[in-house]
């Protein structure tokens, strides 16, 4: 039996997210406009307008399109380890593999959230993740034995935070292994456990 290709064009939606996550990640959200992401889209005006409303939606959009691509690539790095601590660890490996890749910006939520104006929808965004990683911290602290799960939780956020800043700003992939063995101390610290990894 042979098998049938599907040769469907990609909806007006589907295009106009993808060539906005491929130019707000790369350039950043206030440096490009509408147009650009209606150009590369390949979409009337109206296509933009009828499916998100406008830029801040679509920013909107975009940003939770990459919250689901995340909370995905981090939650399958956890599940493949046994321990909590395994687990928290393997949330730095995979935030790692990420400054390796030649697209590698930097965490797409800060950068937004930096350029976005308080209280609207790109803030609401950044601030959804932020509080889905600090939740997943917090409760593999807690998992974990920790005497102060929200102190560590928000302790391995700061050094995820800063990871990934310094990996962007730095130019430099390396700093994944030191932000893992600061975690590895910080997790050890907080549940008296050995620092040994």
């Amino acid at each position: 039996m042979a098998s049938v290709r599907s040769t469907a064009k990609p909806s007006a939606r589907e295009r106009l997210l993808a060539a906005a996550n491929e130019l707000f990640y790369a350039e950043g959200v206030q440096c490009v406009g509408i147009d650009r992401v209606i150009e590369h889209a390949g979409v009337a005006k109206g296509s933009l307008y009828n499916t998100f409303g406008g830029k801040e939606q679509l920013v909107r959009a975009y940003l939770d399109t990459r919250h689901a691509g995340t909370v995905d690539r981090i939650t399958r790095a956890v599940a493949e380890r046994d321990t909590p601590r395994e687990q928290m660890l393997a949330v730095f490996e995979s935030q790692g593999r990420q400054f390796d890749r030649p697209d590698f910006r930097g965490c797409a939520f800060i950068r937004a959230g930096a350029e976005a104006s308080p209280g609207g929808l790109v803030q609401e965004a950044a601030d959804a993740f932020r509080g889905w990683m600090r939740e997943l911290f917090t409760r593999l602290a807690a998992e974990a034995g920790a005497a102060d799960p929200d102190a560590l939780g928000h302790q391995l956020q700061l050094l995820y935070d800063g990871a990934g800043i310094s990996a962007l700003m730095d130019h430099d992939s390396t700093v994944a292994a030191t932000s893992r063995a600061a975690a590895t101390a910080l997790i050890a610290a907080a549940t008296g456990a050995s620092a040994e990894a």
